[in-house]
């Protein structure tokens, strides 16, 4: 039987079934806790108290599976020890068709938004991690080895080489490339070789894993028929789906980008903001964009005349922009795959406008918002250049932190800074933070330039333009830029789009 003969190689080349359980439990534990980043991230973000709460968490878990499982190990058997690696294996199924729920749930609780995470982590990762835990002080309990010292040596040097592979192999082979489904199935499927040739033990478990496989074989092949494509990057969740003739583009859950499927424009208002540097300066020709989704914005620049050289970091999100979103490179557009801070670095070119669109409204990438950054674009700006910046922030109370340092930041680098939220209302909205290397304009002109500006009724948009003082907030620098605490009170609040 082919499950008997790999046992019986492994134990032929010297290794346990023992070690062979002590490894793959080090495997999964860190497995999961790198995918638990993936799964919290589009409701939590992957921020550092999301990240926080998945290494705590695993750690406390694993702390009390060690320390349980030394009390009880005491004349156990290899049946007690399989009997955990099979309650990791059903928790972990219980998570893949429950996770979805629980996180929805964990997402209403009425807990500080910092420490949200920390319950959906506990929930859905802290049980397999505990199970896991047991794992090895029983080993050493059953080991053959002469000393307990030895056999603890032994164990630690197995189960961590185990953490390593599983460190290395989920970031860069699972989740680059594989569903979190279909990860969960090999969690849990790798829990149980140990009990291979246990055919007692695999009776038992076998009906169920059929069961959960089947199921998931029938769920997975009725795909919504919103959503026309999905895909695991290295960097985040993308889906595009299609909803009352829109199409749209998510990024770890959040909307990105939109555009009627009748190829009429695009339904996001804030959009149309991206034209208020042409108020601001004349003869326009070179323009940058940091940050593609799916590349609206550069394409209709392009599509104007205009040279424009897109940056966009996730290949990904390339793909599905070329794919569904009709991007396609030209003599007026050119697309660059790496880091924006990057890309400004390496080129020598200048620009006329450079437009700031990489953030999200949990995930702000902090070395595109400090001080050392906006004195970079600065340089990469010609002499009457203008900037903007698209973040997501409320206008006013807790939830404008971010949009105050962010102001307050630009401020420092530049002559004038101007403040355009895109929405009358107090919720989580597209602000544009727009600096200028020259004086201040007051609206009054913006009015009498929008009204000679042919390419765009802008009245709307000008009329927006706020007084806004970014008061005592701190300016953001590469060695502090708290950008986790700043976005801390939008988590949870609602984000209107556009």
């Amino acid at each position: 039987m082919l499950s008997g003969d790999f046992v019986e190689r492994f134990v032929d080349r010297g290794f346990t079934k023992i070690d062979l359980a002590v490894g793959v439990s080090g495997i999964v534990s860190m497995g999961l806790e790198i995918l638990a980043g993936r799964v919290l991230a589009p409701r939590f973000g992957s921020t550092i108290y999301t990240w926080g709460s998945i290494i705590g968490v695993s750690m406390l878990a694993l702390s009390l599976g060690y320390l349980h499982g030394g009390r009880t190990s005491y004349g156990a058997s290899f049946r007690d020890l399989e009997k955990f690696m099979v309650y990791t294996t059903g928790y972990i199924f219980f998570v893949m068709f429950a996770g979805e729920f629980l996180l929805s749930a964990a997402a209403g609780l009425p807990v500080p938004p910092r420490y949200a995470s920390i319950v959906p982590v506990a929930v859905l990762f802290g049980p397999p991690t505990y199970f896991l835990g047991y794992v090895s002080p029983y080993a050493a309990q059953l080991s053959s080895k002469d000393t307990k010292g030895g056999a603890s040596g032994h164990f630690y040097a197995v189960g961590t080489a185990g953490s390593i592979l599983g460190a290395f192999g989920t970031t860069f082979l699972l989740v680059p490339f594989v569903p979190t489904d279909w990860i969960y199935i090999f969690f849990a499927s790798l829990t149980l070789i140990p009990l291979l040739g246990d055919l007692k033990a695999l009776k038992a478990v076998s009906p169920f894993l059929i069961l959960v496989i089947g199921a998931l074989l029938i769920t997975s092949s009725s795909v919504s028929g919103e959503t026309v494509y999905t895909d695991s990057t290295v960097y985040q969740e993308l889906k595009v789906s299609d909803s009352d003739g829109v199409r749209t583009l998510y990024l770890d859950g959040q909307p990105q980008s939109a555009v009627y499927l009748n190829g009429s424009g695009y339904p996001w208002k804030y959009l149309d903001f991206f034209h208020l540097p042409f108020l601001m300066r004349d003869d326009v020709e070179d323009v940058l964009f940091i940050g593609g989704g799916g590349f609206v914005g550069p394409q209709e620049f392009a599509g104007m005349g205009y040279d424009v050289d897109a940056v966009e970091l996730d290949p990904g999100v390339v793909k599905a922009a070329q794919q569904y979103f009709n991007l396609s490179e030209g003599p007026n557009l050119q697309v660059f795959t790496q880091d924006g801070r990057e890309f400004l670095r390496e080129t020598n070119d200048t620009y006329d406008v450079i437009y700031l669109d990489a953030f999200k409204k949990s995930q702000v990438p902090f070395h595109l918002t400090t001080k050392e950054f906006m004195q970079l674009v600065h340089d990469r700006t010609d002499r009457n250049g203008v900037v903007v910046s698209n973040i997501i922030s409320t206008s006013s109370g807790p939830g404008s932190k971010f949009a105050k340092a962010e102001y307050a930041t630009m401020s420092s680098v530049f002559e004038s800074t101007y403040f355009f939220p895109t929405r009358e209302t107090g919720l989580a909205q597209n602000i544009e933070l727009v600096a200028t290397k020259n004086q201040r304009v007051n609206q009054s002109v913006l009015f009498e330039r929008a009204d000679s500006y042919k390419k765009k009724n802008l009245t709307d948009e000008v009329s927006m333009m706020r007084n806004f003082s970014s008061g005592d907030a701190m300016v953001l620098t590469d060695e502090y830029a708290p950008v986790e605490r700043l976005l801390n009170p939008l988590v949870g609040r609602d984000y209107v789009v556009g």
